[in-house]
């Protein structure tokens, strides 16, 4: 088995911080619907998802570099706001943290010369400027909005059309992408 150095470390880590991701979109999500808000409650179902295939990519990479893979719990998630805006800006935040965690375990596999690691890194670093670039520009929409959520929900139904596909080069999933 091979020794496990700070990159697969930081690595087990992301994995947790994907599915509390992926948890607190759900939340997210769930609060959207509570409020009879179906794009907004759909744009987050669908990311929670997405944040779950990141974590299970993470997952495979480990078994097939023959690492140790744990599952861990999911951290706390939130589950009540007091607006769109305050919700929205939880979302960018959280992208954020993860573009600052992504970003840690390129350095580490680029310290320990881990070229696979490295490698197995980028497609998610730049996967996170387009998830903090698209939470950004809802965050913007929401700010435009000025409380008109009618304006939010129309802008995401404009877009919808315009949805990225599935990435064809995204790392392979275990068990599958859903």
């Amino acid at each position: 088995m091979a020794e496990t150095r700070k990159f697969a470390a930081l690595l087990q880590t992301q994995i947790r911080h994907e599915f509390t991701a992926a948890q607190q979109y759900i939340a997210l999500a769930v609060w959207f619907d509570a409020r009879d808000l179906p794009r907004l409650a759909k744009r987050f179902y669908r990311q929670s998802l997405e944040e779950r295939n990141h974590a299970l990519a993470m997952v495979r990479y480990l078994l097939d570099r023959n690492e140790p893979v744990a599952i861990p719990g999911t951290g706390d998630v939130r589950n009540d706001f007091s607006s769109v805006h305050e919700a929205i800006e939880l979302a960018l935040a959280q992208e954020r943290a993860v573009t600052a965690d992504i970003e840690a375990m390129a350095k580490a596999a680029r310290t320990e010369e881990d070229y696979l690691g490295e490698q197995f890194v980028h497609w998610f670093l730049k996967e996170q400027v387009e998830e903090v670039a698209q939470m950004s520009t809802l965050l913007t929409v929401v700010e435009r909005a000025g409380g008109n959520l009618f304006e939010v929900e129309s802008h995401l139904f404009r877009e919808a059309g315009a949805e990225p596909a599935d990435a064809p080069d995204m790392p392979p999933v275990a068990g599958g992408k859903l």
